[in-house]
């Protein structure tokens, strides 16, 4: 058993106790350090030798449960989890560099997808941030000299998602973009240039998020489907040959909604190193969540430099900002800003500036506590009611975290696509589930839960199954 005394002081300037006690042991276990099967001390001895409370060491040890690097048994002393896959250890040596799909689109209407609640939208304060900042903009500020983003801008959103989602990364590796589809369409088109010796495949998640597919057909991707299951992503099941590019949304897939379990996350870090390969880390709505705490982000244990991950705040706060952010790998940044630079892939510097003073001042984590609570609730609704007058016929997903549900037919023979069109054609917007595959698809619908108030959501599924008579919608 490894002693609590053994462990570095903790920085109490810093604050977070919790999270550095967990990434201490997460780092320790990754490294090899702490070997599968080790007993590690007990909350209480743990808590006494850092002089912290019982509950941070408690909180620590959920945490790394959750996420599958300790396991416990009732009556027996916790022990570090065993994984199929060794822990990453020594730095990756990065390998040379290398007609789309229609992108379905549903009109507003029941249970729309891909849309936060932009009502909810603190526009009072944000329309003060904003005012301030465009009086007050520095000269130096309206030239070109920050086209991937201002420095003010990049610590505010380095030093949340360090502490909300685990990355671990310098200011300068940080890139402000318009979307996160910007991201994907700049990082696809330096990583499979044509004049690349190591082609153009890119694995893909299956199924997967549609835009994502498109930009990277885009941008001159061999897209190769791998399958999702519960525990995310599994390349075991993947053929062909190795991928330049790897795309995945590990801690809540889309659409599924499942979270990559910790033995996947670390194998698929392991092969991306072992094959010079970039995996594209699309956390696109991880920050809500309501079985539990978010998993920390995929980059954060990444020790090899293979993981660019992409943010964005069309989710958290509004699209029409039009502010998202890629943090890359530093080998690859010059090239990855040079290209930038050339797109014109820019944000407003004074929409940026305001982002800034929104972010340090403590208004944007308030909006996401208050949200968090006000799409748990719409969730629950959602899924209560659809799997109350909807459940014989669909089989309707756990909802544990973001602003979509997924949902699967029973009668597999079920085409999906006339069945949603039928649908919102009386006043819904669902979006068939097969047009998220890109192999045979499992047919279902996907509803969006942003804009449905607990209240409408049974009356809506009520209306949904009115209009679900099976034999009309059959193949």
């Amino acid at each position: 058993m490894t002693s609590a005394a053994q462990w570095p002081a903790l920085d109490r300037t810093a604050g977070d106790l919790e999270g550095q006690v967990y990434r201490v042991m997460r780092d320790r276990i990754l490294r090899g350090q702490m070997p599968a099967g080790q007993r590690v001390p007990s909350t209480r001895m743990l808590a006494a030798s850092l002089g912290v409370a019982r509950s941070t060491a408690v909180n620590a040890y959920e945490r790394l449960k959750a996420e599958g690097y300790l396991h416990s048994t009732t009556g027996a002393a916790t022990r570090v989890a065993a994984f199929s896959t060794p822990p990453l250890q020594g730095q990756a040596v990065p390998s040379p560099l290398r007609p789309p799909p229609m992108i379905e689109t549903a009109s507003d209407g029941s249970f729309k997808s891909g849309v936060p609640d932009t009502v909810a939208f603190p526009h009072a304060a944000w329309a003060r941030y904003l005012g301030a900042r465009g009086r007050s903009l520095r000269v130096h500020d309206l030239g070109y000299g920050a086209h991937s983003g201002i420095r003010e801008l990049r610590e505010a959103i380095l030093e949340h998602i360090s502490a909300t989602r685990g990355v671990v990364a310098r200011a300068e590796q940080l890139i402000i973009v318009p979307s996160t589809g910007a991201a994907i369409d700049l990082l696809a088109r330096v990583l499979l240039r044509a004049d690349r010796p190591d082609g153009a495949v890119a694995w893909m998640e299956e199924p997967g998020y549609a835009t994502a597919q498109a930009l990277l057909r885009m941008a001159g991707a061999d897209l190769v489907p791998v399958p999702c299951d519960t525990a995310g992503i599994d390349i075991a099941k993947s053929a062909g040959p190795p991928p330049r590019l790897i795309y995945v949304t590990p801690s809540h897939q889309y659409p599924t909604g499942a979270t990559m379990s910790l033995p996947r996350r670390l194998a698929l870090l392991e092969f991306a190193r072992a094959n010079g390969s970039i995996v594209l880390e699309d956390d696109y709505d991880s920050e809500f969540q309501y079985a539990s705490r978010p998993i920390a982000a995929l980059q954060g244990i990444d020790q090899g430099e293979v993981v660019a991950y992409l943010g964005t705040f069309s989710k958290t706060l509004a699209p029409g900002l039009r502010v998202a952010y890629a943090v890359v790998p530093s080998w690859l940044l010059p090239e990855v800003t040079a290209a930038q630079l050339l797109r014109g892939a820019v944000v407003a510097i004074h929409i940026q500036a305001a982002l800034a003073d929104f972010i340090r001042d403590g208004r944007f984590r308030a909006h996401l506590r208050h949200m968090n609570t006000v799409y748990a609730a719409r969730m629950a609704a959602s899924v209560s009611a659809l799997r109350r007058h909807c459940g014989d016929w669909l089989d309707v997903g756990e909802g544990a975290g973001g602003l979509q549900l997924a949902s699967w037919f029973r009668d597999a023979s079920i085409d999906d696509r006339a069945a949603a069109q039928k649908i919102n054609a009386q006043g819904f917007a669902l979006r068939a589930m097969s047009s998220l595959y890109l192999g045979p698809p499992r047919p279902g619908l996907l509803f969006g839960i942003a804009r449905m108030p607990p209240e409408a959501a049974d009356a809506a599924a009520a209306k949904l199954a009115r209009l679900f008579p099976s034999s009309s919608l059959t193949a």
